[in-house]
């Protein structure tokens, strides 16, 4: 199978149908908050480092959801039920097999400057992420975060008790989005994070607001 062979060394629950998965990090690994893998996956085979037919793995793009990889890395993983991949990651034990490639992706912080992050759904991952890291460097971070049913609450309410700013945003409800990205946008490095909707809309309310889209930077789901 292509990509390095990694261990899982955790899989937790960090939301309604999200689990985080925490993998030992391989050598000369050095991903920067924002970037992504892909992960490779044979379902329900006993040994995922056999050769397998490429026509039986399901790869799947996660951003990473940790600050750092010094010893592991976290990629946040939404479940659906029906899905081919994602429930069976739910159900990994420590010491399971997966493969990665990467990092790649061009949309990243170099912890050098106030960071204001704005999430949809599964963007929570690299926004928490991001903000984490801007914190421990002794920059000042905002997350403003749309979703019905958030992830990674507990995070969330760390950075708020470090002295972060976190905006939390109901799923329909545009006009306090576009409230929160206004107040903010003069405030760090703007990211945006989640599907084309979404960060259509984010990009859209930066440039009515005054602010240049294109300085900001934005990571497109699909």
């Amino acid at each position: 199978m292509k990509g390095t062979p990694v261990a899982v060394a955790a899989v937790r629950d960090v939301g309604p149908e999200t689990v985080a998965i925490e993998l030992e990090t391989p050598e000369d690994f050095d991903p920067l908050p924002g970037q992504f893998v892909l992960l490779r996956a044979v379902p329900g085979a006993d040994d995922q480092r056999d050769d397998h037919d490429e026509d039986a793995v399901v790869a799947r793009h996660y951003t990473l959801s940790s600050a750092s990889a010094d010893e592991t890395f976290e990629l946040t993983v939404g479940v659906d039920p029906e899905g081919d991949l994602s429930p069976w990651l739910a159900d990994l034990e420590p010491g399971a097999t997966v493969h990665v490639e990467g990092p790649f992706g061009e949309i990243t912080y170099e912890r050098d400057r106030d960071i204001v992050a704005v999430a949809g759904g599964p963007g929570v991952g690299p926004a928490v992420s991001i903000a984490e890291a801007a914190h421990d460097a002794g920059h000042d971070a905002v997350v403003v975060y749309r979703d019905d049913a958030p992830a990674h609450v507990d995070r969330l309410d760390s950075l708020e008790e470090e002295g972060q700013i976190v905006v939390l945003v109901d799923e329909d409800d545009d006009e306090r989005l576009r409230e929160a990205v206004e107040d903010h946008l003069e405030d760090g490095q703007l990211y945006a994070f989640g599907f084309h909707d979404f960060v259509t809309f984010v990009a859209e309310t930066i440039d009515e607001a005054g602010g240049d889209s294109d300085e900001a930077l934005i990571e497109n789901f699909g």
